[in-house]
């Protein structure tokens, strides 16, 4: 079963805090997300200038798709760039590691994340959505989304009804599996009727993490939350930090403990989960060998900077896989 991602194309540049002042400075609340205009992201730009930062492609499904593809899998995305340096940027990167982009360019922007990677290695994002906020249902045709048997979506899309839905409904239409990363719990408490529309309605999988899946069921802890998602799709999966992540199909339910790591940045911890345990899902492997892979990718990615990881660490992931 190939998988298509479809989410924000975004460059996502990176920069290591001392502390967390600078988050307040900006109005940044500490491990969530905050859209910004051009003005916000001129001056968060200008201040990163000062700094050494580091680039790599982004966006919630980007992020999976990439992880997905140096699993060997050759899945697709779905996105809108500029034609712009950034444009280029991560149309080049999807084409040296093997992802079909299916790409929507137009003048203007590439969308940006700006970074900011706590001591802790969490991170909180400003992102400014340039021509991705421009993405709409009329760049989607059916012909996009043939020849895949899996549509990853990003949550963060959900800010646009008419695409989200139009998307998977074409993907209903072609018999395809969806599944949904939640994306942050600010973004699920913000649209939380349309969040569970969509689940109850389209989607097959979904991923949460702890906050994610309380603000989604409205205050549940992870084991009911993941009782309650599980009852409106086919599986559900709730991620608990260093604590592992747990897995529920029907009657079956797993959990999987978390992986040993030096923490270095959580940047795509979830999005690297998401991509390994689909990997295990599009080859019918059992619910704990997909957390398995998922937990695999996820600690692996927290140890460095960025989703740049060596071709190194990524031959050692493959043999473990394959195992």
């Amino acid at each position: 079963m190939k998988i298509l991602g479809i989410g924000n194309a975004l460059v996502d540049v990176l920069a290591l805090l001392e502390d967390d002042s600078q988050l307040k400075e900006f109005g940044l609340q500490r491990g969530g997300m905050m859209l910004i205009d051009d003005a916000r992201q001129t001056e968060i730009g200008n201040y990163l200038s000062r700094y050494r930062t580091k680039m790599s492609t982004g966006g919630s499904a980007g992020n999976a798709v990439l992880a997905l593809a140096n699993l060997g899998a050759g899945p697709g995305f779905i996105g809108r760039v500029g034609k712009d340096e950034m444009g280029r940027f991560f149309s080049d990167n999807c084409r040296e590691h093997g992802i079909d982009a299916r790409l929507i360019e137009a003048d203007g922007m590439t969308g940006v994340a700006n970074t900011f990677i706590s001591t802790d290695g969490e991170r909180t994002f400003a992102t400014h959505l340039g021509q991705a906020a421009c993405m709409s249902a009329q760049d989607v045709s059916k012909d996009m989304l043939q020849d895949y048997g899996l549509l990853h979506i990003e949550g963060y899309l959900v800010q646009n009804h008419d695409l989200i839905e139009t998307v998977a409904r074409i993907a209903k239409e072609l018999g395809m599996k969806i599944s949904i990363d939640l994306a942050s719990y600010n973004v699920v408490k913000s649209d939380l009727a349309f969040f569970r529309h969509l689940v109850s309605e389209y989607v097959d999988i979904v991923f949460a993490n702890e906050e994610e899946s309380e603000a989604f069921t409205q205050g549940k802890a992870p084991e009911d939350a993941l009782c309650e998602i599980a009852g409106m799709c086919e599986v559900a999966v709730v991620k608990i930090g260093k604590r592992g992540s747990m897995a529920k199909c029907g009657s079956e339910s797993c959990r999987v403990p978390g992986q040993t790591a030096n923490v270095v940045d959580t940047t795509a911890a979830g999005d690297f989960f998401a991509g390994g345990f689909l990997y295990g899902y599009a080859h019918g492997w059992s619910l704990q060998e997909c957390l398995e892979t998922g937990t695999l990718l996820a600690g692996n990615v927290i140890q460095v900077i960025g989703t740049r990881l060596s071709d190194e660490a990524w031959e050692d992931i493959r043999a473990k896989v394959r195992k």
